[in-house]
C-alpha cells in the first residue's frame, strides 16, 4: 500500500459508523446460547442495540451494518428500533471477518469510518474517550482500540512503541490486545487486498503493519469481548460496576 490517506482529526469531519455483525457466534452456540449473537442481551440491552446507541451518543447517525443471511431478522429489528437513523443493513453471509470489514468499509465512502465488531462491551465514557483520542491521531491510517485486560480464548496481541504506533501484531504476547473498535480512513479500502486473498481481519491488520502503514493504538482500560457464555456475566458486572 503506497501513500495511505491518514485520518484528519480536528477537521470536524463527521464519522460514518460501520458495524460487523455477520459472525455465526459459534462459541456462544456451543455454550447453549441459541439466539442470534447480535441479539444477546447485556443488562437488558442487545449487543447490536448497544453499539448503535453508543454510536448515536457519539454523534454518528449514518451507520452501515452487516448481518449474515441466517440473522436477517436482526436487520428488521434494528430498522424498527431506530427508524430515524440513516442505517443501511447489508445482509450477506461472508467467508471471513475481513470480508465483512471490507464490505462495510467499501460501502461507507472515503471519509472517516468508526468500525466496530458487535461483541465488545465497555463503559460508555471509555468508548467516548477512545473516539476523541483516536480522532486526534492525525498521523494514523487506522487507530485500534486496545486493552491490557485479556479475557479472550484467542486474543490478538499488539506491541506499541512509546508514541502509540503499532510495531507488531500477533504472536503469543505483546503489550495489549485488540478490543474490536477501529477508526479508519475510508481511503484505505481503495487499496486494501480483496477478501479472497486474506481470511481474517487480523491478517489484514498484520498486512498493514508489515507494509509500514501507520497503525496506532489507543488504550481502553477494560473491554469484554463477548464470545462465550461466561463472558456474559463478566460484561454485566463491568457495566453495573461502572454505573455504580
Amino acid at each position: 500500500m503506497s501513500g495511505p490517506t491518514t485520518l484528519r482529526p480536528g477537521s470536524g469531519e463527521p464519522l460514518t459508523g460501520g458495524i460487523i455483525a455477520a459472525g455465526e457466534g459459534s462459541r456462544l452456540k456451543r455454550d447453549g446460547v441459541r439466539m442470534p449473537k447480535p441479539m444477546v442481551p447485556i443488562v437488558g440491552v442487545s449487543l447490536i442495540e448497544r453499539v448503535v446507541s453508543n454510536f448515536v451518543k457519539a454523534g454518528i447517525t449514518q451507520q452501515r451494518i452487516i448481518f449474515n443471511e441466517d440473522d436477517r431478522e436482526c436487520a428488521l429489528f434494528i430498522r424498527e428500533r431506530f427508524p430515524n437513523l440513516d442505517i443501511h443493513c447489508i445482509v450477506k453471509t461472508t467467508r471471513s471477518s475481513y470480508e465483512s470489514f471490507w464490505e462495510v468499509g467499501r460501502q461507507s465512502g472515503p471519509g472517516l469510518i468508526l468500525m466496530s465488531t458487535v461483541d465488545w462491551i465497555c463503559p460508555e465514557p471509555a468508548f467516548r474517550r477512545f473516539v476523541d483520542q483516536a480522532r486526534r491521531c492525525c498521523q494514523a491510517a487506522i487507530v485500534l482500540a486496545v486493552t491490557p485486560f485479556v479475557a479472550d480464548e484467542k486474543p490478538l496481541w499488539v506491541t506499541l512503541d512509546p508514541s502509540g504506533r503499532v510495531t507488531a501484531i500477533g504472536g503469543a504476547s505483546g503489550d495489549v490486545v485488540t478490543a474490536g473498535l477501529y477508526l479508519v480512513s475510508g481511503a484505505v479500502f481503495a487499496q486494501a487486498p480483496h477478501p479472497a486473498t486474506l481470511s481474517r481481519l487480523r491478517d489484514f491488520l498484520v498486512w498493514m503493519v508489515d507494509r509500514g502503514v501507520p497503525v496506532y493504538g489507543v488504550i481502553i482500560d477494560q473491554v469484554i469481548d463477548v464470545d462465550r457464555a461466561e463472558d456474559l456475566q463478566l460484561a454485566e458486572t463491568l457495566l453495573k460496576d461502572s454505573a455504580s
